[in-house]
């Protein structure tokens, strides 16, 4: 679930280099995932009026539930 979150942020920003995603498992069937850019992206991983960040959050649960597991997308 890292490599998804991490492969469809990289394919939005400009600097692809700084995408960092930080995986915190909290249960066993919890994981939490922290995703960090560049501030000049960060926009662009949101989009507008949240709708990017969405359906990211969509596809991370969709792929979550396929294991088994819950999963949150948080964007710092």
């Amino acid at each position: 679930m890292k490599e998804l979150v991490e492969h469809m942020a990289k394919s939005l920003v400009t600097k692809p280099e700084e995408v960092e995603v930080l995986e915190v498992l909290r249960d066993d069937n919890v994981v939490n995932l922290e995703l960090h850019t560049a501030k000049d992206d960060m926009g662009k991983v949101i989009g507008k009026q949240g709708r990017i960040a969405k359906a990211m959050r969509i596809v991370l649960k969709a792929a979550a539930s396929t294991e088994g597991k819950k999963a949150n997308l948080d964007i710092v």
